[in-house]
């Protein structure tokens, strides 16, 4: 935290000394002024924040400049020479005048911009007050403007995303499927850490800038995951001179939170951190109630579980890069990111057993956890660019770390029992290059290659304190894990534009080498596969405002390492988790039918898909065979585990709306329904099912009186059923209020996140040897306090098309 602060200090140092002209000296004759005013093209509205920039045509490092008001008007203060001069804003074409002469004030007019929209990969704004932005093979979704996550984490983003659900242990959905790829600014990343789920519940909203979802991904995305692709991008700003903004917030139960994002840009060099210390308290509990019967379904004994579990988790995550922009077609940029966490958790699980005679047994089970995560990532980019027509060569190189260690000491009914300590270390190098080269105005080529290695280490370790190995009849699950993956992939596509029709088609090769050791066993698995990966995309535009869409791609799902290790873990004394390292990866292909239209205040986007998996990774629960003696009593071991299926089909419909009835009041959800069949057998079972699934959310935002903005967000799941299980509804209702103050350069929020507290999984697990109800609440209904400050940064108002907002109103820069 004191380097942090160091760097903070000289950072502002610098922006107080440059707020001068460069160059100036004294004695030196009279400065100037330059004004202007600066417009879009299309709507006639100022850009406010716009920048313009004066490079001294004699000495090129010497850059001077300034920003645009409200109205859109800029008055810069310089010295008399020769400058060339560029008017620049995000998304828009720069405006340029070279080698002007400037020997008095001079008013250059009004500059008028025109969005900057490439012939393939263009921005399709939806109305002009909206958050979303559709290409032809992603949509994107700024975040900035959403009360209900202010203070919270990137999951708390996700689950407010249109096609994005988080269920209540924070697993990522898309379209209802959880095998997504998540990228952080178009790369794998450490910032997710060795566990997704819990990487993203520590890492701060704030950071967020938009969110790209990809789920008909072009050659140019990895070919990993089934449901597609969703890429996170981090804040980050291009403009002169010192920008930022600070985010403190504080709730209950217990959160504490700072969080700054900086920018500090002079010349031809950028310097950003993201950095912030979170602490939170998420309480949850669980309840489960099990039946076991013999071949003659009789029922033999019954265990009932009620557990309390308090988890802290608490650390720094910090990003910190340099961009240096070596001419004007070339830049590199290179970062590190940082995460140190401290986490802990303390369960509480009290049972009640019962045998075939009606004896019953109480007891409790205590586990205390420490978890250590460390993090670091280095990152380095070259970005060149041969031309203004889209002509560019990019280079990425990313090392990373990765070391977390679990550790906890069991009692059962108030004796030690046993010990656990999990220890893994990932080493991860990744490469990147992309070759794009435009062919006349209408058509562009694209090539590049895909690097990826990894390797993973994890030392499991269990200690039976009381009662042994011996008297527990099970064998010792410690074990240490040796996992390599090595992946290679190379792409090309090729697109055009013909009038009002756009395609994108591409092929995707990815080789895999898979090397599964088992140190403790002595036992090598290596599991090899290649694939082509076909991928097109088209798009017809009927009229400015409506136009349809058709993606086609072939995905592809790889187990994970803790799907490959055939060492059990235990959640429980009854209940383990086991690999399986015969698993091979599942291979799906996905059609996906669109349809945009844009009406004066309404805008529809809705989409029709289809998708075939074979050899699909299932998780079954069956009866291991084995019994253990807990509490003096015999019980059944059951085992939960991933195996092959045959295949399954997904079809669904979703759409997205957004409504503005007034200026102060705009509407907007989410809808999706899916219907998933899964044909397939194991061991003699049949695990045949059909589930008809949907989820909808519903954000309801209104400007009140005194400029008090209020949010709600409704969000609800339908019930879903598995060959095994049958899971209820669930619902759940958010609301945020916001203020600003200071003109503008200040916003307080307070939202509450599950108002009634019922994000809650009810589910009923059934089989022929036992049955089992269990409900499961990750975390209980919370408050969060948070407060902005912006310096040199303002908030986009209405008219302002740089990404646009959902409810028209704000969005944070």
């Amino acid at each position: 935290m004191k380097k942090l602060f160091s760097v903070t200090l000289l950072l502002v140092t610098i922006a107080v000394n440059a707020q001068r002209p460069q160059g100036q000296r004294q004695g030196e004759r009279s400065p100037i002024r330059i004004t202007g005013t600066v417009l879009d093209e299309e709507t006639s509205q100022p850009l406010e924040y716009a920048t313009l920039v004066l490079q001294s045509v004699r000495n090129p490092e010497k850059i001077t400049g300034g920003i645009t008001d409200t109205t859109g008007k800029f008055d810069v203060e310089t010295l008399p020479g020769r400058y060339n001069v560029r008017i620049e804003f995000l998304s828009y074409r720069t405006y340029q005048l070279p080698e002007q002469t400037f020997r008095s004030s001079t008013d250059l007019g009004t500059v008028t911009l025109a969005l900057d929209v490439a012939q393939l990969e263009g921005v399709e704004v939806i109305a002009e007050k909206t958050t979303v932005e559709i290409r032809l093979d992603k949509k994107i979704y700024n975040v900035g403007k959403d009360l209900t996550v202010s203070g919270g984490t990137v999951s708390d983003v996700l689950d407010n995303v249109p096609s994005v659900s988080v269920d209540v242990e924070g697993n990522v959905q898309l379209r209802g499927n959880d095998d997504v790829r998540i990228l952080i600014d178009g790369k794998p990343s450490a910032i997710t850490g060795l566990n997704s789920t819990e990487a993203l519940q520590q890492l701060p909203a704030e950071s967020i800038e938009k969110v790209e979802v990809i789920t008909s991904p072009s050659a140019r995305y990895d070919a990993e995951g089934s449901g597609g692709i969703i890429n996170i991008i981090l804040r980050r700003s291009k403009l002169q001179g010192m920008n930022g903004a600070i985010t403190a917030n504080l709730g209950d139960p217990t959160r504490l939170g700072l969080n700054g994002n900086l920018n500090y840009r002079t010349g031809d060099i950028n310097i950003f951190t993201n950095t912030g210390y979170n602490y939170r308290n998420s309480p949850g509990n669980t309840f489960n109630d099990t039946q076991f019967f013999d071949q003659n379904g009789d029922f033999t004994n019954s265990l009932t579980e009620n557990g309390e579990r308090e988890r802290i988790r608490k650390g720094v995550n910090a990003n910190f890069g340099v961009e240096w922009y070596v001419n004007e077609t070339a830049s590199i940029t290179q970062s590190i990111f940082i995460r140190n966490s401290d986490n802990s958790s303390e369960t509480i699980n009290n049972f009640s057993q019962q045998d075939s005679d009606l004896n019953t047994t109480n007891g409790f089970r205590f586990d205390a956890e420490t978890e250590d995560d460390r993090t670091f990532q280095y990152s380095f980019n070259y970005d060149k660019k041969f031309n203004d027509s889209g002509h560019k060569l990019t280079y990425a190189f990313q090392y990373e770390t990765s070391e977390e260690v679990e550790a906890s000491l069991i009692q059962q009914n108030g004796f030690d029992s046993e010990t656990v300590r999990t220890a893994e270390d990932q080493r991860r190098l990744f490469l990147q290059t992309d070759y794009v080269l435009p062919i006349g105005e209408n058509h562009q080529f694209e090539m590049g290659y895909r690097g990826d290695f990894n390797r993973l280490e994890t030392d499991y370790d269990v200690a039976f304190i009381q009662p042994t190995i011996d008297e527990l009849g099970i064998t010792n699950p410690s074990n240490v894990l040796d996992f390599k993956e090595t992946i290679n992939a190379v792409y090309t596509q090729f697109g055009s534009k013909i009038k009002k029709f756009n395609y994108l088609a591409g092929l995707r090769y990815e080789s895999t080498r898979l090397i599964i050791n088992q140190i403790e066993s002595n036992d090598l698995n290596r599991n090899n596969f290649d694939g082509f990966f076909p991928t097109l995309n088209l798009n017809y535009e009927f009229t400015e405002k409506q136009s349809v869409s058709l993606g086609y791609n072939r995905r592809i799902r790889r187990p994970r390492s803790f799907f490959l290790n055939p060492f059990p873990s235990r959640s429980s004394p009854t209940n383990l988790f086991q690999g399986n390292p015969l698993l091979t990866p599942s291979f799906s292909n996905q059609v996906d039918f669109g349809y945009l239209n844009r009406f004066e205040k309404l805008t529809l986007n809705t989409s029709i898909y289809f998708q075939r998996a074979t050899d699909v990774i299932t998780f079954i629960t069956e009866d291991t065979g084995e019994d253990t003696f807990f509490d003096g009593q015999q019980v059944s071991i059951l085992r939960r585990t991933p195996v092959n299926l045959a295949k399954n089909d997904r079809y669904g419909f979703e759409f997205t709306t957004s409504y503005r009835p007034t200026k102060n009041w705009n509407i907007n959800g989410n809808f999706n329904m899916f219907n998933l069949i899964t044909r397939g057998d194991f061991n003699g079972q049949n695990f045949d099912a059909e589930n008809l699934s949907w989820f909808v959310r519903l954000n309801n935002k209104i400007t009140l009186l005194k400029s008090i903005d209020w949010q709600t967000r409704f969000f609800y799941r339908g019930p879903r059923e598995t060959a095994q299980s049958r899971s209820q509804g669930i619902a759940s209702l958010s609301m945020a209020f916001s203020k600003d103050l200071f003109k503008d350069k200040a916003s307080l929020a307070l939202n509450i996140n599950d108002v009634f507290n019922s994000r809650k999984r009810v589910t009923e697990t059934f089989t022929p040897f036992f049955e089992s109800d269990s409900e499961f609440q990750f975390r209980v209904r919370s408050i969060n306090l948070s407060f902005t400050y912006r310096f040199n940064q303002k908030k986009k108002r209405n008219g302002d098309r740089r990404g646009g907002g959902d409810d028209g109103e704000f969005e944070e820069q």
